[in-house]
């Protein structure tokens, strides 16, 4: 029974859960380090998430013979560009879209509430107890707007803070670009042998893994946001700008997050009037379709080659434990977590028969 797979399976969760206990009751111990790793960890995901999008460009680059510091200089002046584009024309749009959106959300809310009590007064049929349901979750949609609107406050000092945070992140790229050739090579001289060849295989798996999918989310969402944008001005919908970039935002979430960027877009299509909500309904369908059949297949692949239903249940359990930027990261943690499970299994795979061909002989 101590060679079954299931028994030291078993044994292994239990001492992880184990661990997990004790690092739980003595957490005090391990504030100083959860701090510093909490102000290490945004910069290096965010500086991460630069270098995937980077790493074509360094390449094209280097092959028409420019340094590797001269493509880092050249990458940098064109994020100092994009960065000055935004800062410069999108940054007010979007500011401006922003105060008219805080300014009319008394509105918005009354428009709501009423759409929302006029469906009611047409469902007579509905049983009391769903009718009080709904109009305690109106009632808690409003609380929690008078909320974010009085916590205003405290998001902007969390941003500033965050701000500060943020400049680590142009350090952490240059060294990613500089010398992510040596990371594997580096990692696999702690190892000999056929573990050492695992850690290679790993960590290539896990680079290609991470690759492949930020890259492909970012190119998507860019296609799907241009198709919105001109779908949504030719309409004339409102906060066009802020809407399109939420959907860019949330197309990273496979498979959901199409429909989550409608949300906000099918509400302010339908308070502004009957003709702009099916107008929108229509084009966020030929964009989804668009995405679903055409972009995502060409660009991406089957790269994850994760079930959409094993995609529902991270993401609500992702939301569940960290909220929407837990949500961001669910998936491609799980295709993580994923790729290293598949890699153990066949690293064990391939001890258990070399076993058996030495007992054989």
């Amino acid at each position: 029974m101590l060679n079954k797979v299931w028994f030291r399976t078993g044994i292994a969760l239990l001492i992880l859960f184990l661990l997990i206990k004790l690092v739980m009751e003595v957490h005090s111990v391990f504030t100083p380090f959860i701090i510093i790793l909490q102000s290490v960890l945004l910069p290096l995901l965010l500086s991460s998430f630069l270098f995937y999008i980077c790493l074509p460009f360094q390449k094209i680059l280097e092959k028409n013979k420019i340094t590797r510091w001269g493509s880092i200089t050249l990458i940098f002046i064109g994020l100092i560009i994009i960065i000055g584009v935004v800062i410069g024309y999108i940054g007010p749009l979007i500011a401006e879209q922003i105060e008219n959106l805080i300014n009319q959300i008394p509105a918005l809310q009354h428009e709501v509430q009423h759409i929302i009590n006029f469906s009611l007064d047409q469902m007579e049929r509905l049983p009391n107890d769903v009718t009080d349901r709904i109009n305690k979750m109106v009632q808690s949609m409003s609380d929690s707007t008078a909320n974010v609107l009085s916590n205003s406050l405290s998001y902007l000092t969390s941003f500033i803070s965050t701000l500060f945070l943020l400049i680590m992140v142009p350090f952490f790229l240059i060294y990613m670009l500089k010398d992510h050739e040596r990371f594997i090579p580096f990692i696999a001289k702690l190892f000999k042998g056929e573990r050492k060849v695992f850690i290679v295989d790993l960590l290539k798996d896990l680079n290609d893994t991470l690759k492949s999918y930020i890259q492909g989310q970012v190119t998507v969402s860019i296609i799907l946001g241009i198709i919105l944008y001109i779908g949504y001005s030719i309409v004339g919908l409102n906060y066009t700008l802020l809407l399109v970039i939420f959907a860019c935002v949330a197309n990273m979430i496979p498979f959901l997050g199409p429909w989550m960027a409608f949300a906000p877009a099918g509400i302010i299509g339908i308070i502004q009037s009957p003709t702009i909500f099916i107008w929108v309904c229509i084009i966020t369908l030929i964009a989804q379709q668009l995405e679903g059949n055409v972009i995502t297949p060409n660009v991406m692949g089957k790269s994850l080659n994760i079930h959409p239903l094993t995609i529902i249940v991270v993401i609500l359990a992702a939301g569940n434990l960290g909220g929407f930027v837990l949500i961001l990261v669910a998936v491609p943690l799980y295709a993580v977590i994923k790729t290293i499970v598949r890699n153990v299994f066949h690293y064990r795979e391939k001890i258990m028969e070399k076993a058996n061909s030495d007992v054989k002989e």
